[in-house]
């Protein structure tokens, strides 16, 4: 029983508090729908609350689109570029985002646990509020990073490459 319990505060930790909402207002329904949503998203547009889980966005440029609070959990950000992009609020949890650009990104509120940052560049993120639980923050550029607190960071892991704003620290992974 204590498993099962386990199970069902992880989930609710890591599901939005949203229903998912078709372009026609209704609840999405099928895998088709998710995929169309998916391939607007490749082809340019902006997604706020909608459901990427597992979207592949590898090598590509979301630059300045709004994804506020939406599902991107398990995604793939491999060496993409998002500067100035809104995830606040996004579940972004076991995200791989290893390299990925976000300067001046919006962070704020953000579920970043578990995620891959390892040598990514956050120059100047707002990350008030971001949950950074079991992230991996090796070689990630974090100096400008803004709203990031000590609090945040211990409860994170790098390494002797990762940069923080003076006077703080991250355990090593």
């Amino acid at each position: 029983m204590k498993r099962a319990a386990l199970f069902a505060a992880l989930f609710a930790l890591t599901t939005p508090a949203f229903a998912q909402v078709s372009d026609t207002g209704g609840p999405i329904t099928s895998q088709a729908e998710r995929d169309a949503t998916a391939d607007r998203v490749r082809s340019g547009a902006s997604c706020a609350s909608c459901d990427l889980f597992q979207i592949d966005l590898a090598y590509q440029n979301v630059s300045g689109r709004d994804f506020h609070g939406s599902r991107i959990r398990q995604a793939d950000l491999t060496i993409s570029i998002a500067d100035r992009t809104n995830f606040a609020g996004a579940n972004l949890s076991l995200t791989n985002m290893f390299g990925m650009r976000a300067t001046r990104a919006d962070f704020t509120g953000a579920n970043l646990s578990g995620a891959s940052l390892v040598g990514a560049h956050l120059g100047s993120a707002r990350l008030n509020g971001a949950v950074l639980a079991g992230a991996n923050l090796s070689g990630a550029e974090l100096a400008e990073a803004i709203g990031l607190t000590q609090e945040q960071l211990n409860t994170a892991c790098g390494d002797a490459t990762t940069t923080l704003p003076s006077g703080m620290t991250i355990a090593r992974c």
